[in-house]
């Protein structure tokens, strides 16, 4: 599926937004990215004419049921160019400006748009990421009081309490750059294709940003847990992703 969403990346700087652009495109590389930094001499400021370009460039390049374009900013001014560059649109339904963290944000959102969700799936993500991450529970290392929950790769139990499927497993991380970047977005990607809600030592599995903060490196164990009907192949996916060296 092709993505129905594409970004402006609107900043005080024209290298921020362009950095921007190219961390939230490694992550999510078919959806289109616009920058749209700095004044038109080339100052530290924003400039309207800059921002309706990228706004205009980005809704052509979407189609199509729930398409449309995400817009970010770095500071307040800013806001204020972005809000009267889509008041002056001809698509405004087509626009959502969302005041969120830039680049968490944009790297978030944009693993949204790449799995092909609409336009207000994806201003959701970006809009609910603040938050999601401070509420990220702590994780508590194993210990002897605290033992981890054992089980190999895709053994699956029934689920007393909510009785759907249930799946656990360990896996060992391959990857040099460990559960980051690159693949934390591929790994994602996966578990979004599943039928089940997952996690990875306690958090989303579906949220790049949250398995960023794990801060899991190469070689270290995770423990992944599945409910629902794709409990069982859900985490022997992921658990032969993370053990495969890519």
């Amino acid at each position: 599926m092709s993505a129905r969403v594409s970004f402006v990346i609107v900043s005080h700087s024209a290298s921020l937004a362009v950095g921007v652009c190219e961390l939230a495109a490694q992550m999510a590389p078919d959806v289109r990215f616009e920058a749209a930094g700095g004044t038109d001499d080339g100052r530290i400021g924003t400039s309207y004419d800059r921002v309706e370009a990228a706004l205009e460039a980005a809704l052509a390049a979407v189609a199509g049921e729930g398409s449309g374009v995400i817009v970010l900013t770095d500071l307040g001014s800013a806001t204020m160019t972005v809000e009267s560059v889509i008041e002056m649109s001809d698509d405004p339904e087509r626009v959502r400006f969302v005041d969120t963290a830039l680049v968490e944000g944009a790297v978030a959102s944009s693993v949204r748009a790449q799995v092909g969700d609409d336009l207000d799936q994806v201003a959701e993500a970006a809009a609910a990421l603040a938050p999601r991450l401070n509420d990220a529970p702590a994780q508590e290392a194993p210990s002897p009081a605290n033992p981890p929950v054992s089980g190999g790769a895709g053994e699956a139990t029934a689920s007393s309490e909510r009785c759907v499927p249930h799946a656990e497993g360990d896996a060992v991380v391959a990857d040099p750059v460990g559960l980051h970047a690159r693949p934390a977005a591929a790994f994602t990607r996966l578990a979004e294709t599943f039928d089940a809600e997952i996690t990875v030592n306690g958090v989303d599995a579906t949220s790049m940003l949250l398995l960023m903060t794990l801060g899991v490196g190469q070689g270290s164990t995770v423990h992944i847990e599945a409910n629902g009907a794709d409990a069982t192949a859900a985490v022997q996916a992921l658990t032969d992703m993370l053990e495969r060296t890519n």
